[in-house]
């Protein structure tokens, strides 16, 4: 599944041939990697993205993840990805506000940052989607408004489109299988959401 030096991610894609005969069509490193530059540790790989819903499936599909670094799934589809977490620094647990706008930004979402000043994470966010995070190995803290949940590898948490951060405080590395799937907010949540964020 990966390196453990250098966090590379093999994948391999499925396709078809001429005559419809099922074939490997790509084997190799997933070509979407990003190392962020304050930790070389910590990175994220996109796996796979598809576009909408129901999903088109090609002979032979082309490479649906490169372009501008984007942490969310288009309208109607969904993203897979992995990312390695090293244990969690001060540095993390120090961050501004500011910089946790430019950190959500650089993942093309800075709407999705939630923190202020004397929040409980820098990096709490929101996302409207459902997402499926399977715990590869190590082990993550997931924190929501005021609980918080330990995860293990092995472990599965399904993500409705809740306020939440991702800690890793254990002495040892930690890797999540991230599958976002586009969604929206029922409007009656989508109020709810509104008033406790004006509060």
């Amino acid at each position: 599944m990966s390196d453990k030096a250098t966090r590379t991610v093999r994948r391999v894609v499925t396709g078809h041939d001429a005559q419809g005969k099922a074939i490997v069509v790509a084997d190799g490193p997933a070509p979407m990697r990003h190392v962020n530059p304050n930790n070389p540790e910590r990175v994220s790989t996109d796996i796979w993205r598809t576009t909408e819903t129901p999903a088109r499936i090609m002979a032979e599909p082309g490479e649906t993840t490169l372009g501008p670094r984007r942490q969310l799934p288009d309208k109607g589809g969904t993203v897979i990805r992995i990312n390695h977490f090293p244990p969690e620094t001060a540095s993390v647990r120090t961050m501004t506000q500011d910089d946790a706008k430019r950190a959500f930004a650089a993942l093309g979402n800075e709407a999705a940052s939630t923190y202020k000043p004397g929040g409980r994470h820098p990096m709490m966010h929101r996302t409207e989607s459902i997402d499926y995070a399977i715990i590869l190995f190590g082990e993550m803290t997931m924190l929501l408004d005021d609980t918080e949940v330990v995860l293990r590898g092995g472990d599965v948490l399904v993500q409705c489109g809740t306020n939440h951060a991702w800690s890793n405080r254990s002495n040892a590395p930690a890797a999540i299988a991230f599958i976002l799937v586009d969604g929206e907010f029922d409007p009656a949540l989508a109020e709810s959401l509104a008033r406790f964020s004006a509060a």
